[in-house]
């Protein structure tokens, strides 16, 4: 799999777990798949130090420990015991991801959650848990779509580890998810993701073109620039069909045809992909357009960029020192939500 489509599953399902530590039943299940992990970890020094360690996991663990260090000396991220260890999972994901939305509406389903807010997903640590969710929400009529996620973030209130599902990306990738879950270790808000989002993909972006220069690595540097320029072509396309779609929801059609209107938006929005993949070759976002994409895919893909470019200002304003940066986005976060969009969310 390559960066940028690495890159758009990170964006699309990391989940901040402590969210899914809601009321009742699903209280408990959710706190013994947390601690179900947690038990697993070991330090990532022991893990490289063991004889019977594969060549591989040792080399991937490698460069997460100087990926990690670069966090801290570099980019003034958190030093604290997160992505010090490593868990084994024996599963390809950590936790499975339930988006839904109405049948023609694309404001997602929200469920609020202690310290994280409101957030338009519902995480299972189980497949077979979060699918029979999916069961239920279609039943009642909505669109629905369910996610595997490799990787995962508590915002900092556990020690976070690598995990084995992490480990078939390249260095670039790990260096993306470390700085992008680390920015949400730094600064969170609650009830505001694109404020959070945001913030960690400029800080994912940055942190990897800073790394990549000191490391010497101009060609990688190169590609990673190409593979976010072919990132933002797709997401182009999502954002073109989610204003269609939008644009016929409330055009007051019958529910026939609009039905057959939405049916059309989504057969153009896979045609457009594959014409643009025969010219680009493998794109992000490969996953969600092998099958029907639906409301809730839309939902799942958020539109986060829109705000990245205010950030990208806030950080050229004070000459691209970062300490400056996180002061000045600190104050932001104090704001009320509708003057921090204005500075961050607007086009000029």
């Amino acid at each position: 799999m390559n960066n940028n489509s690495i890159t758009a599953q990170i964006r699309t399902s990391a989940v901040a777990l402590l969210g899914v530590l809601m009321s009742g039943c699903y209280l408990l299940r959710g706190a013994q798949g947390q601690w179900a992990v947690m038990a697993k970890r070991e330090s990532i020094v022991t893990v490289i130090n063991r004889p019977s360690t594969p060549a591989r996991v040792r080399g991937q663990l490698e460069a997460v420990t100087a990926i990690r260090e670069f966090a801290i000396d570099h980019l003034g991220l958190p030093d604290n015991g997160s992505y010090r260890s490593y868990a084994d999972l024996k599963r390809p994901y950590v936790v499975w991801n339930v988006f839904a939305a109405p049948e023609f509406s694309l404001q997602p389903k929200v469920w609020c959650y202690p310290i994280v807010g409101c957030v338009a997903y519902h995480g299972y640590f189980s497949e077979k848990r979060a699918r029979s969710f999916a069961t239920q929400l279609k039943s009642r009529g909505f669109d629905v779509t369910v996610g595997g996620s490799a990787a995962y973030s508590t915002l900092g209130h556990f020690n976070d580890p690598i995990l084995n599902t992490m480990l078939g990306w390249s260095d670039i990738q790990l260096a993306s998810i470390i700085f992008h879950e680390l920015t949400h270790q730094l600064l969170y808000v609650a009830n505001d993701a694109a404020f959070n989002e945001a913030l960690a993909t400029m800080m994912e972006e940055e942190g990897v073109r800073r790394w990549l220069v000191a490391t010497g690595r101009i060609v990688d540097l190169q590609e990673f620039i190409q593979a976010q320029v072919r990132y933002d072509k797709v997401l182009g396309l999502l954002i073109a069909a989610r204003g269609q779609l939008a644009a016929l929801y409330v055009s007051g059609q019958p529910p026939v045809a609009m039905r057959e209107t939405k049916r059309g938006v989504f057969a153009k929005l896979h045609e457009d992909y594959e014409h643009l993949q025969r010219d680009q070759g493998r794109l992000a976002f490969s996953g969600l357009f092998s099958a029907e994409i639906n409301n809730a895919d839309l939902v799942s893909v958020a539109t986060y960029r829109n705000c990245v470019p205010g950030f990208e200002r806030e950080l050229a304003a004070v000459g691209g020192d970062l300490a400056a940066f996180f002061g000045r986005v600190r104050e932001l976060a104090k704001l009320p939500r509708k003057q921090r969009d204005a500075v961050v969310c607007s086009s000029v």
